[in-house]
């Protein structure tokens, strides 16, 4: 029984760096302390009101905590959008505006709405703030706007350090936990705006969070080769875009949250 129960797990543990996932854990709360920092006072008094006694930060992870339960799985598709190809900033608006899929950019959208309604019920308001918590920082983690025919990056292969990895899973948690920070000392670190930069990122729309997400991508791509190995190097010439995007999902989450409830 115990010999089925190693192998099990170590079946499982086999798939991981091709399951679809976004910042990691640290990742998830960083941009949400940075959200919790630029809410109006009624923005957060209405969030509470629904988190209750939960962070911003806290549960910004419950997307990725609850694809363990087979009753969530339908959640699955909302968390990424990918493309197949890279595009214009004009082709990608005029994709998004004809996109019918069930992906991060639709359900944004559709949880947005319900949010602001009076009639949503209390229940599916948790629901859906928790998700859209996590699915706006979710965006700006560069591979959840990858190509498709690789899993946004789930399918390229490098090695970090001696570990072997792939180009998502290196963006999600290797290289913010390299860092070696906890998610406030994280934050105390990037979190650092004027009013006029709040106000510029706060005003732009989704479209252009995901083609900005998705030009990131694109680069990221050429930088490496597959099975190369990522190390030091790597992290000094990439850790200020992850630290901009890291900051930017926080700031813009806080944006929607405050148009959502009131500024």
């Amino acid at each position: 029984m115990k010999l089925f129960r190693k192998i099990s797990l170590a079946a499982c543990l086999s798939t991981l760096p091709f399951m679809t996932f976004a910042w990691g854990t640290n990742g998830h709360r960083i941009s949400g302390e940075i959200a919790s920092r630029y809410l109006t006072p009624k923005a957060a008094a209405a969030v509470k009101s629904i988190l209750g006694n939960e962070s911003i930060a806290m549960a910004s992870n419950w997307a990725d905590f609850i694809k363990s339960d087979e009753n969530y799985k339908y959640l699955s598709t909302w968390h990424y959008v990918d493309f197949d190809k890279p595009m214009s900033q004009a082709d990608m608006i005029g994709y998004l505006e004809k996109d019918t899929e069930v992906d991060a950019y639709t359900k944004m959208k559709f949880m947005i709405a319900e949010l602001k309604k009076p009639s949503t019920t209390k229940e599916n308001k948790l629901l859906y703030l928790r998700m859209l918590i996590h699915i706006v920082e979710d965006v700006h983690q560069p591979f959840h706007t990858g190509h498709k025919d690789d899993q946004g990056g789930n399918g390229f292969k490098v090695t970090w350090f001696a570990k072997p990895s792939n180009l998502h899973s290196v963006w999600d948690t290797e290289l913010i936990e390299f860092q070696n920070l906890s998610y406030t000392e994280y934050v105390s670190w990037i979190n650092f705006t004027t009013p006029a930069q709040v106000a510029q990122l706060q005003k732009q729309p989704i479209s252009t969070w995901l083609y900005e997400s998705s030009q990131i991508a694109e680069k990221l791509y050429t930088d490496v080769k597959p099975d190369e190995v990522l190390n030091y190097k790597y992290n000094f010439n990439h850790v200020d875009i992850l630290n901009q995007q890291l900051l930017k999902g926080g700031v813009r989450l806080a944006g929607v949250l405050n148009d959502i409830f009131g500024r």
